[in-house]
């Protein structure tokens, strides 16, 4: 049965009944004029997705984009209704989706009975006991590549060192470490601008993919480049047969016995490695502007960092004693959700808060923007990682709060990330203190996953004392 949800809009007294279809009548969401704020922010597009959420307020509205009206989906209770209770409703195709569709493929990041398979095979990979028993291992991967790319007092760009960082450690320990630092370096700028290079179909998705737009053609030479990569691999990994245990060899595994498997590997292989790359190297890049301009902040997680791990390396055992910077991390991706746009596509008709959801719809999610809700957040744009402090989730609203998606499809790894970003944080700090070199506020730019703004960059000079 569909529910009409009915919304409180009060962070001490969230929605909690239901009532039926028939009980309210349904009423059309009102229309916000965008093409008008997205010009306006052309540089900047997150900004007219926030003015539009502040005028939403929390309410189910359209965006007028001429075209197509998308719904904005922002208060929690209609993100609970669209990703748990009546999720099977709304399906990851159409906006954001359609356009990645040949870099993603029909694997984990799909949708149906395709996802649910991947799912089965995956899930086993990513629980907390087996990311566990990598820590040390990604621990020793992240040491040495720290200590071989670092130069102290050296101008570097953030996003490329902490891609520099991620991509290896990723690769080595879920895609065989027989893989060469050739195709390790050919795979991180492909999937960089897998992400990036068609983001103006993010905001046109009315335009038909027979029209080529800026990108498209970088587009499809990072997707061949990825593919040249990934194959060889799952060609490798069924020469080897079963002496290995990594994320190939279990796939291949897995799926000996399907037709077309060696697409369905590739498909959730490259949705693995780019949702685990991607999302660790756009959240880890906000960390070091942030701790520039909240020197308070960043005064703590110094001194954590001082007291747990001295001068390094970092090791598994001092991952729980680092609880001020875990909630650094917490904080951090609650402002700058890696995943900011979570579009879906309503299967059938719906009626969410007695607003008319016809078939066909399409619902623009945003963590980012649900993030800073006023009604569920204390001061929604201050960085106080002392909100994630233990116990102080108690009264908020489950569904205010879902950096790594939520429901069914929720993302497999926020374990392994956490685990990542400590390492990778602690492994920098215990050595060295971050000095921003692009002056001002960062702000993000345009692409499918919420980046800083291009070209920011910090010099790294040795902790006092090394």
């Amino acid at each position: 049965m569909t529910y009409v949800r009915h919304v409180r809009h009060s962070r001490r007294t969230p929605w909690r009944f239901a009532v039926s279809l028939g009980d309210v009548p349904s009423r059309r969401a009102r229309s916000l004029p965008f093409l008008r704020p997205l010009t306006r922010h052309a540089r900047i597009p997150v900004r007219a997705f926030e003015e539009a959420s502040a005028r939403a307020g929390g309410e189910l509205v359209r965006l007028n984009m001429g075209p197509l009206r998308p719904y904005l989906v922002t208060h929690p209770d209609h993100v609970q209704h669209i990703l748990k209770n009546n999720q099977p409703n709304y399906v990851r195709s159409g906006m954001f989706w359609d356009p990645l569709a040949p870099l993603l493929g029909q694997g984990i990041l799909s949708d149906g009975e395709g996802w649910a398979a991947s799912r089965k095979i995956l899930q086993p990979v990513f629980t907390a006991r087996y990311v566990n028993s990598l820590t040390e291992r990604m621990a020793q991967i992240i040491d040495a590549l720290i200590d071989a790319t670092v130069v102290p007092g050296r101008r570097t760009n953030v996003a490329e060192l902490i891609s520099t960082l991620i991509h290896p450690t990723i690769v080595r320990l879920f895609l065989g470490a027989t893989i060469s630092d050739a195709d390790i370096n050919r795979l991180a700028p492909a999937y960089d601008t897998g992400v990036t290079a068609r983001s103006i179909r993010l905001l046109l998705p009315f335009v038909p993919q027979r029209f080529p737009l800026p990108g498209d053609r970088a587009f499809r030479r990072a997707v061949r480049t990825i593919d040249e990569v990934v194959y060889p691999r799952i060609d490798n990994a069924r020469a080897r047969g079963d002496e290995e245990v990594d994320l190939v060899s279990r796939l291949v595994s897995a799926r000996r016995h399907e037709p077309g498997a060696d697409k369905l590997i590739r498909d959730d292989m490259v949705a693995i490695h780019g949702a685990a790359t991607e999302t660790s190297v756009t959240a880890l890049s906000w960390v070091w502007p942030v701790l520039a301009a909240h020197p308070d902040v960043a005064a703590k997680v110094y001194a954590e960092v001082e007291r747990v791990v001295g001068g390094g390396p970092v090791t598994v055992a001092h991952l729980p004693e680092l609880t001020y910077l875990k909630m650094f991390v917490d904080e951090l991706v609650r402002l700058y959700p890696p995943g900011w746009i979570l579009p879906r596509t309503a299967a059938g008709n719906d009626l969410i808060d007695g607003i008319e959801v016809p078939a066909g719809s399409t619902m623009v999610l945003s963590p980012y923007l649900t993030h800073r809700l006023p009604d569920f957040w204390d001061r929604p744009l201050d960085f106080d990682p002392e909100r994630f402090a233990p116990g102080n989730d108690r009264s908020r609203h489950r569904y205010a709060y879902f950096p790594f998606a939520a429901g069914p499809h929720v993302c497999l790894g926020p374990h392994l990330f956490m685990m990542e970003a400590l390492l990778l944080i602690a492994g920098i700090l215990c050595r060295f203190r971050p000095a921003p070199d692009t002056p001002g506020p960062t702000a993000p730019r345009l692409a499918s996953t919420l980046r800083p703004s291009r070209g920011l960059s910090m010099t790294l000079v040795l902790a006092e004392g090394r």
